[in-house]
């Protein structure tokens, strides 16, 4: 016997790679429901290759029988409905920034702390963590088991696919403008700066302390997943790729690390991938790692500058493992280990 699942915001970027990787991956759902706001409603939606959903008005769904809730329609609309969910009884799976730091709702990534799910009864929530900790964490996961991470050091190279639709499209619009010899300030709306050919060292708004709120997410997210005692320090930047986020990551550690035993334990990581071989192409990009479900990282190298010191590059698609995937299999681990038909 299946479950019954919603996804809302199903007609967004995350909503839509939620139901491909739900059919892909067989999840056992006798019956899944679209949900998005009125303006999209009886609008069709693909689910696996041969189903249509028609998607239905979340403002007057009824949640009732509905065992498992994949969220993410916005952190405004989420703080709404999501505790709706949970009172007629199902299990959100929220992908927003809203619940994340709820000390009551676990925030998870199942291949680094699959056994926090197990809190989801208090509040009948659980968090998925921002894209850019998703990746971050997988990769540091067997590196502080094995040697204590006490500081990270990352600087990330998002895509603005980490900004929606509209940011896709912007980027597409402003590229294909400045072939026209059309001024990128007719199509800047939805970022600060001009995107195409450019970085912009500005995700989300700025806080009192002069980071932006994506770089304290990576912080106190850390925190919470992984150990409150590593210090984090992130400086996240927008770059022109449309799928696919990178970070260069250097770590600091309490006992003495070296390349082979790191590159050892990230192999034997679940979800993380190692392509790391000195020379011309032996690494991963974006674009290589767009449509891909693990995590992968290159360039391991010693950081001499330090006693106990390692950095090294990590890709991932954050439309899937860091926010669409990681929110099914959350979803998976909790069929397995905590809901019973």
């Amino acid at each position: 016997m299946g479950y019954k699942v919603a996804v809302m915001g199903a007609t967004g970027n995350v909503g839509r790679e939620m139901l491909q990787i739900m059919a892909e991956r067989n999840f056992p759902a006798d019956e899944v429901v679209a949900l998005a706001s009125r303006r999209s409603v009886g609008r069709e939606i693909s689910y696996g290759e041969d189903q249509i959903l028609k998607v239905q008005d979340l403002d007057t769904f009824d949640f009732t029988g509905t065992d498992i809730v994949l969220s993410s329609p916005g952190g405004a609309i989420s703080a709404k409905y999501s505790p709706r969910a949970a009172e007629a009884g199902a299990v959100v799976v929220d992908n927003t920034s809203h619940f994340r730091m709820d000390p009551d709702i676990p925030l998870v990534v199942p291949e680094v702390n699959p056994e926090a799910i197990a809190d989801y009864k208090k509040k009948g929530i659980i968090a998925n963590p921002n894209c850019s900790t998703i990746q971050m964490m997988v990769a540091l996961k067997p590196l502080h088991d094995e040697f204590g991470i006490e500081r990270v050091i990352v600087s990330t190279y998002q895509s603005v696919s980490g900004g929606g639709k509209d940011a896709m499209d912007e980027l597409f619009e402003q590229t294909k403008g400045i072939f026209m010899n059309k001024p990128a300030s007719e199509t800047k709306k939805k970022f600060t700066k001009q995107i195409a050919f450019n970085c912009i060292p500005h995700i989300d708004v700025f806080m009192d302390d002069g980071a932006t709120k994506e770089e304290w997410k990576m912080k106190v997210e850390t925190a919470k997943i992984l150990d409150p005692n590593i210090k984090v320090h992130a400086n996240c930047c927008r770059v022109p790729a449309f799928i696919g986020h990178a970070e260069y990551i250097n770590i600091e550690t309490k006992k003495p690390i070296d390349v082979a035993r790191a590159r050892e334990v990230m192999q034997a990581q679940d979800g993380l991938v190692v392509v790391d071989h000195h020379e011309d192409e032996g690494y991963v990009t974006q674009v290589e790692c767009a449509g891909e479900d693990a995590t992968y990282v290159s360039r391991i190298r010693k950081d001499d500058t330090v006693e106990n010191g390692l950095s090294f590059w990590c890709v991932s698609d954050n439309l899937r493992k860091g926010a669409a995937l990681n929110t099914v299999q959350i979803a998976e681990v909790l069929v397995r280990d905590h809901l019973k038909k």
